[in-house]
């Protein structure tokens, strides 16, 4: 398979399989980017895409709880190295399938919750109940002890070396953050403070996730967050424009991500290594220059899912939305989201890219590595 991004060919291939011909054990950790459902079986959870219009391009055209018109990008990975399909999330397994959750976990699980983030706090105010990023860790924990139980420990270690974790979280304690201290959002030790207590709870999620057992770490940093249609809306001063203070918080925040896990790969202790994404440069190359990206989208402002206003940005996606006929040519789905497409060529730079698009290696490379 072969797509473009900012005039620069990917070239994906799937189904790398490593020692034993055993394939990869796919975990996914975080928020909407990567949920495939979590959020429809947590209890007074707000954040929620179980309805139309979402899943519009699913097959069925089915509204999975995933936060895009189809699939999203942990899907598509998941195709690219080998897979049928996304594993399943981890709350499907405890909600209905009790008896045999131990066996259905040993092939891999999804974590992620929508609206949740690396703050347990975040989420609780606008959604209610999330899943925050601790909580899915603690899950992967009990997995852990079912490896154990039906492996044994020398067994299960070995599985585990298996593992492959992808990680999308932050951009939820970032909008919550900016939205709160608005009037404050310009204060650079304001901005680094926060920026700062986001990377120790970053340092300590993944220390423990590698204590647990975790060696293949795929993370995707932020994108320019201040672009997404719901701040363009609400950009009154800037006419629509992209708001820039948001973005300040994402590179900041990219930057710190980047020197952790430098950091911890440097550690031969921990016996890890990395992928991480370069979505902020990718997505506003998207941005600024649609047409000479040769990614086909046409529309990177507004979002196809939506109401009011000149960006159809001003409500949220919903059943009485309107929606774009022509969703291939729109990088935004709704107000926060990617369409199927972006989230393709999302996946497609993270497996396959080049240093433009990921470092120090990508998610095929990271894939084949023996442990």
């Amino acid at each position: 398979m072969v797509g473009k991004l900012s005039g620069v060919t990917i070239t994906v291939s799937s189904g790398p399989v490593i020692e034993g011909c055993q394939q990869l054990i796919p975990y996914r950790v975080g928020d909407s980017t990567a949920d495939v459902g979590t959020n429809n079986y947590v209890r007074r959870c707000g954040a929620k895409a179980n309805f139309p219009h979402f899943g519009i391009d699913y097959p069925g055209s089915k509204p999975t709880g995933r936060f895009s018109n189809g699939y999203n990008s942990v899907d598509f990975l998941a195709q690219y190295l080998g897979f049928k399909e996304s594993p399943p999330p981890y709350m499907y397994f405890v909600t209905y399938d009790k008896r045999n959750f131990a066996r259905n976990v040993l092939n891999g699980t999804n974590f992620a919750s929508g609206g949740s983030g690396l703050l347990d706090i975040t989420g609780k105010g606008p959604y209610k109940k999330v899943v925050p990023f601790s909580e899915q860790v603690r899950q992967f924990g009990t997995i852990r002890k079912a490896y154990k139980k039906i492996l044994g420990g020398v067994a299960a270690q070995k599985r585990l070396s298996y593992s492959l974790f992808l990680i999308s979280v932050g951009s939820n304690d970032l909008f919550e953050h900016f939205i709160l201290n608005f009037t404050r959002q310009s204060d650079p030790k304001l901005q680094q403070a926060f920026i700062n207590s986001l990377l120790t709870s970053y340092e300590n999620h993944l220390r423990t996730l590698l204590k647990l057992g975790a060696k293949r770490l795929g993370v995707v940093s932020l994108g320019p967050i201040g672009c997404c249609p719901i701040l363009r809306a609400k950009n009154k001063i800037g006419n629509g424009q992209c708001f820039e203070a948001v973005n300040q918080y994402a590179r900041a925040f990219n930057l710190g991500i980047e020197a952790l896990l430098h950091k911890l790969s440097s550690d031969k202790s921990l016996h890890m290594k990395y992928t991480i994404t370069k979505s902020f440069d990718m997505t506003l190359s998207l941005i600024n220059n649609p047409i000479s990206s040769s990614s086909g989208f046409k529309n990177t402002k507004s979002a196809c899912c939506g109401g009011g206003g000149d960006i159809n940005a001003e409500n949220a996606c919903s059943p009485k939305s309107v929606v774009c006929e022509d969703r291939n040519s729109f990088l935004f789905w709704d107000q926060f989201h990617p369409t199927e497409a972006a989230y393709k060529l999302a996946a497609m730079a993270l497996y396959g890219g080049g240093k433009q698009h990921v470092h120090p290696i990508n998610i095929g490379q990271l894939a084949a590595l023996k442990f």
